[in-house]
C-alpha cells in the first residue's frame, strides 16, 4: 500500500481504545504483583517503502533474554526526556538507526513484564535508506518481518511452558526461522487488534 495509506492505517490503529497489556494477560490464575515497574520503551519500527518491521535477535551472551528476539530498546535513562527519546536512543545504540529519519507516530499502551518493566511501544516510519549496525554486545542479527504478517490476528498462537513451578501461556508469532514470542509478540499482538 502507498506510503499516506500506511500512514492512515497506523495512525487510525493508535486510535482506537483498548487498555495496557502485561506478561500476565493469558494466565488468569497469576496475581499480577504490586510493585514500582521501571519506565521502559520499544521502538516498534517500520519500513515505510517495504512495510517490514525490524526486530533484533538479543545476544546470546546477554545476562537477560539472550537470544530472545526484540524491538531495539531499553530502560528510560535520566538523560532521556521522554520515553519516545528513551527508545530513539536505544534504537541508535543497538542497531544503528539515525533518529531524523524516524517518524514517530505515537505510543501504544504499556506493557507490563513479569521482569518488573512498563515498556512503552513507540510507532514509527522509518523513511529514507537505512542498513542496520548491530551492537555486538547486545544485538547478534537484525531482521525485517512483513507488516502484513503481523497484522494478522489468526498468524499468533497462544503457547505455554512451565515457569516458577507452574504453565504459563504466552502468545507467539511464528515467521519462519524466527520464533516471535513473550512481550514482544504480546506487543505486536496488541498492535494487530488495533489494526484490524
Amino acid at each position: 500500500m502507498p506510503v499516506p495509506d500506511l500512514r492512515q492505517k497506523l495512525q487510525d490503529a493508535l486510535i482506537q481504545t483498548g487498555g495496557a497489556s502485561s506478561d500476565f494477560d493469558l494466565n488468569a490464575d497469576v496475581k499480577v504483583p504490586v510493585r514500582d515497574l521501571t519506565p521502559a520503551a520499544v521502538l516498534i519500527g517500520i519500513r515505510a517503502e517495504s512495510e517490514t518491521v525490524i526486530l533484533t535477535k538479543r545476544s546470546a551472551r546477554l545476562k537477560h533474554h539472550p537470544g530472545q528476539i526484540a524491538f531495539p530498546g531499553g530502560k528510560q535513562d535520566p538523560t532521556d526526556p521522554t520515553l519516545v527519546d528513551a527508545a530513539l536512543r536505544e534504537a541508535r545504540e543497538e542497531i544503528g538507526l539515525p533518529s531524523d529519519i524516524v517518524d514517530v507516530l505515537g505510543t501504544l499502551p504499556p506493557h507490563q513484564t513479569v521482569t518488573g518493566y512498563q515498556v512503552t511501544p513507540v510507532l514509527a516510519l522509518i523513511n529514507g535508506h537505512y542498513d542496520p549496525v548491530p551492537e555486538a554486545g547486545e544485538v547478534s542479527e537484525v531482521f525485517e518481518v512483513p507488516l502484513a504478517h503481523l497484522l494478522k490476528p489468526a498468524n499468533f498462537l497462544i503457547e505455554g511452558r512451565r515457569w516458577q513451578g507452574r504453565k504459563r501461556l504466552y502468545y507467539t508469532v511464528p515467521f519462519g526461522p524466527y520464533y516471535i514470542w513473550g512481550a514482544t509478540a504480546r506487543i505486536l499482538r496488541a498492535l494487530a487488534e488495533r489494526a484490524s
